[in-house]
């Protein structure tokens, strides 16, 4: 049968940046398997390592902002930096041909987890968000790199992050989050240094009955002298679009109407960047597909018109586009590009249509065929209180030669605001094949929740977790799942990550009669201990999106898997990282400790050099063994 190696074989290339004639890149191609930073010639090259060995990078997904960048006036990359999954970023300089971290701005910095929001290359400019380690508090700052001036902008308990700033960079927006979609925006400027309100209804300021719209405020950019701002809201489109105000004079949001559309399906406008001029690329997901156009602002008329695909026809299709970057001097969009059953390749676009496309990369899955591979199918259904929940199902390819129902993997996405997407890149996916290559089939649903269907429907797991979400999985798994005959839900096993392994947990110990066997991967256990030892600067967001851990202490209480552990009657599998900060270690042996006192079967897996996902090529390879001989031997034996 085939190995998991194999699957894992196709390194990663991701965050694609081009400088001149070079390419620089994330991958995890060194011998420790684990993501690093590295650069080749444009067409190719043997790529080399710009970082030491020892230094492993993290999933660019979850730092909240860049990885690196490079500032080619002072010859150096800043590298975001922390250890082994802890999640205290850092930033720190290395030469650009590579070389040792230098810290930046340490003596303040290190009291941060800081996340680089915005950087000006020309001016050697760096804007970052910082939240406190040992207060609820978040700061923004501006960084001259080459003078050494640090800058506060401002700070809230609720998140301050730097979004748009001007060309001169005299002036910031500052956008302030509670939960999903919700925020404000607030004016800096030099002049007049305390950040003024722009836009929204700060949270202090409502009234009890106040009804606010969800104004979703980000990727803001100053137009042609400063005249206007344009950015991504969901204030007139719950699938979100764009808005246009002017800072001297905001008295309201203004809609932009967006022309040139050629894709169809369901889905959400999901990034706003500025190119050159009043050129402007604006992204798409599209039935978990990524779109990308590039478009001219018409300022007058307030119309994007949307003029060439960059991404969504042709050879990139069908797939998620990890990262894209447009290179103004060789006017070529670098990215990074995959589907479910192709890994990622780093392409340029290039030419004044955009229609010649390069790629510099040709990784591939070794010694299994692509038509073995499952690249699934669509299996949305109608849940229990009439709501559509998008979901796929995998299923093993005819030619592997399985008969009969196949025994039934359902996998959970985190979040729970995430969506699971046609991505090879991370987790799921090679998981996902690596079971249908086994044998399983794999139901795969983006259950209310989740991101890429509106904003309506991801705010409804707020304040609602193993509430309607849940019910939505036994809604699957009782009406759905069982009119499928090429599935067999006798033999089930959910498995679930970060906020999927608290509802595998949930389904577990509340459905028991629905499992045979459960996978819990850094998932909350206890919602109350869960709120309490997340980062303190994380608490106010929790106490709002989830509940409060004083004032909904009997809630918290009613919706964690802790309150009915003793229902749990089939094996159980917890898997996590030493170095998690999100869900801690403490917490999953809580699980584990609880279940051996009840004499219950639970096996406890711990990586000491991971934290919130497992990326190390080693430690992935005896991931996915460890969950595929737990699922083989309690679903398939």
């Amino acid at each position: 049968m085939f190995s998991v190696e194999l699957l894992l074989s196709a390194r990663l290339f991701l965050h694609p940046r081009l400088l001149g004639n070079r390419l620089f890149f994330l991958s995890n191609l060194g011998q420790g398997g684990h993501l690093s930073l590295y650069a080749m010639d444009y067409g190719g090259s043997v790529p080399e390592p710009l970082l030491p060995p020892q230094i492993a990078l993290q999933n660019p997904e979850l730092i909240g902002g860049s990885s690196f960048e490079i500032f080619p006036k002072l010859g150096k990359i800043m590298v975001m930096l922390d250890h082994n999954g802890d999640e205290n970023y850092q930033p720190n300089f290395i030469p650009l041909e590579g070389g040792v971290p230098e810290p930046l701005f340490p003596e303040t910095f290190s009291h941060y987890r800081l996340a680089c929001a915005h950087v000006d290359t020309e001016n050697n400019m760096a804007y970052f968000s910082g939240d406190a380690h040992d207060e609820q508090m978040y700061v923004s700052f501006r960084a001259n790199l080459e003078t050494g001036r640090l800058d506060k902008l401002g700070q809230s308990k609720w998140g301050m992050y730097p979004d748009g700033v001007s060309k001169d960079n005299r002036e910031v927006i500052l956008v302030e989050g509670y939960t999903m979609g919700d925020n404000v925006m607030y004016r800096w400027t030099e002049d007049q240094p305390e950040a003024k309100l722009l836009a929204g209804i700060p949270l202090e300021k409502r009234t009890p009955d106040q009804h606010v719209p969800l104004s979703s405020f980000g990727h803001a950019y100053y137009t042609a002298g400063n005249k206007g701002l344009l950015f991504y809201t969901s204030l007139f489109s719950d699938t979100y679009g764009l808005g246009y105000l002017e800072p001297d004079n905001p008295q309201e949001v203004r809609p932009v109407n967006i022309t040139g559309i050629q894709h169809s399906g369901a889905g959400e406008l999901y990034s706003l960047k500025h190119i050159k001029g009043n050129v402007y690329s604006v992204g798409y997901n599209i039935d978990g597909c990524s779109w990308l156009y590039e478009g001219q602002f018409d300022e007058a008329a307030l119309e994007m018109r949307l003029n060439r695909i960059i991404v969504g026809q042709g050879e990139l299709s069908n797939g998620v586009l990890e990262n894209a970057y447009y290179d103004e001097d060789s006017d070529r969009y670098a990215l990074s590009f995959c589907t479910a059953t192709s890994p990622s390749q780093i392409y340029t676009v290039e030419g004044s249509d955009r229609q010649k496309i390069v790629k510099h990369t040709r990784e591939r899955i070794l010694g299994i065929p692509q038509e073995l591979l499952s690249p699934g199918e669509d299996a949305s259904f109608i849940s229990h209180d009439g709501l559509r929940v998008s979901a796929r199902l995998y299923l093993p390819a005819p030619s592997l030669g399985y008969e009969g129902a196949r025994p039934l993997v359902y996998y959970i996405h985190g979040g729970p605001q995430g969506q699971e997407r046609p991505d090879f890149t991370w987790f799921s996916m090679p998981l996902i094949q690596f079971l249908t290559l086994n044998g399983f089939a794999v139901f795969v649903p983006n259950a209310r929740g989740s991101t890429g269907y509106g904003l309506s429907y991801t705010k409804k797991v707020d304040r609602d977790w193993g509430g309607n979400d849940r019910l939505d999985h036994v809604h699957a798994m009782t009406q759905v799942l069982p009119k499928d005959s090429r599935v067999d839900v006798k033999r089930a096993g959910v498995i679930g990550r970060s906020y999927g392994g608290y509802m595998t947990l949930t389904q577990a110990t509340r459905h028991p009669d629905l499992w045979a066997a459960a996978i819990d991967m850094f998932g909350p256990y206890d919602l109350n201990s869960f709120t309490e030892r997340v980062p303190e600067s994380w608490k106010p967001y929790f106490a709002l999106a989830i509940g409060d851990p004083v004032k909904d202490r009997d809630f918290l209480t009613e919706r964690s898997p802790r309150t009915y552990v003793q229902q749990l009657t089939c094996p159980l599998m917890v898997i996590q990282g030493q170095n998690d900060p999100r869900v801690i270690e403490r917490e999953s042996r809580d699980v584990v400790e609880n279940l051996r006192e009840q004499g219950k079967e639970v096996d406890y897996l711990v990586f000491a050099d991971e934290g919130h996902d497992v990326l190390k090529f080693a430690n992935r390879v005896r991931c996915y063994n460890t969950i595929m001989e737990f699922f083989k031997k309690h679903l398939q034996g």
